[in-house]
């Protein structure tokens, strides 16, 4: 059987996450594979697998914040709010000051109110948006509060063709699960009144993962590499050494005192090193979340 643990992929253009899921079965030789956070098949960079006991822990990790490297065209709406999408209304952006881009960026920093694009996962009376939206269909999205806690403008560069200019804005931006960056890049373009849409996305960063741990298809092909569960599990949460005792009651799925973390998972280790749960403290105990070692 496959070792448990994490694995992180940058994605490369293109492909779905689905895709980069099915050829990593191959490559570790099991089925139990999953993804953490998806990234739309034009957008590149960090995406984390959980292999085996390692598919415990992704949905903790897509509750984690992420930063992504983006450019937004200001100029050009797509039904898609990004370039894989049909193009829209067309308007001249060469008004569109720096000054006016950095109000633009200030106003969609912090925490705000999002709708999602028309072509997302997002259920509406139990049907997916996207497959209205290919049946030409739209839907009412209700907007939701997410927190944008750096949107780094790192340049501005305009390109002209017959009919005006494009304003480009290259954008660190580092937010919280659940953020479209194609939105932010339609309500900047909304706001500036030349519409916009996102032309480029790659994700440098989930949780505590970042480009510097990731490894191409083609790496990893040549030599599979993974993160350990229980060093995957102490780099992405505060860590609780417990008791032999301690470590039977969380294996049986019982509670034990708290340990005084803050809120969120803890990882919860045996004495010995081995990785047991996640647990999550409430005011008088603590209790497994999530058991990778049962009894």
């Amino acid at each position: 059987m496959a070792e448990s643990g994490v694995v992180v992929v940058d994605k490369p253009a293109d492909w779905t996450s689905h895709d980069v899921v099915a050829r990593t079965r191959g490559l570790a030789r099991t089925r139990r594979v999953g993804h953490a956070g998806t990234l739309d098949p034009m957008a590149t960079g960090v995406l984390v697998l959980g292999i085996e006991k390692g598919t415990k822990l992704l949905g903790h990790l897509t509750l984690t914040d992420k930063t992504y490297e983006a450019t937004i065209r200001l100029g050009l709406t797509t039904d898609t709010d990004d370039a894989e999408g049909e193009p829209g209304v067309r308007r001249d952006a060469s008004g569109v000051s720096e000054e006016a881009v950095g109000v633009a960026v200030e106003k969609l920093t912090g925490r705000i109110r999002q709708v999602p694009p028309q072509v997302s996962a997002i259920k509406v009376e139990g049907r997916r948006a996207y497959k209205s939206a290919r049946e030409g269909k739209k839907v009412a999205l209700e907007p939701r509060e997410v927190t944008v806690s750096e949107f780094e403008v790192t340049d501005v560069r305009r390109v002209s063709d017959d009919d005006g200019e494009f304003v480009d804005v290259d954008a660190v931006i580092t937010c919280s699960s659940g953020t479209y960056i194609r939105s932010l890049a339609r309500d900047m373009g909304t706001d500036l009144g030349v519409g916009g849409h996102l032309t480029a996305l790659r994700r440098t960063r989930v949780g505590p993962y970042d480009l510097s741990r990731a490894r191409t298809l083609d790496q990893l092909a040549e030599e599979f590499t993974q993160v350990p569960l229980a060093e995957a599990v102490a780099a992405a949460f505060p860590r609780r050494v417990l008791t032999e005792q301690e470590t039977r009651r969380i294996q049986h799925g019982n509670r034990i005192e708290p340990g005084g973390s803050a809120g969120g998972p803890v990882g919860l280790f045996a004495p010995d090193g081995r990785v047991v749960a996640l647990g999550e403290d409430r005011r008088d105990h603590t209790r497994p979340v999530v058991v990778f070692e049962p009894a």
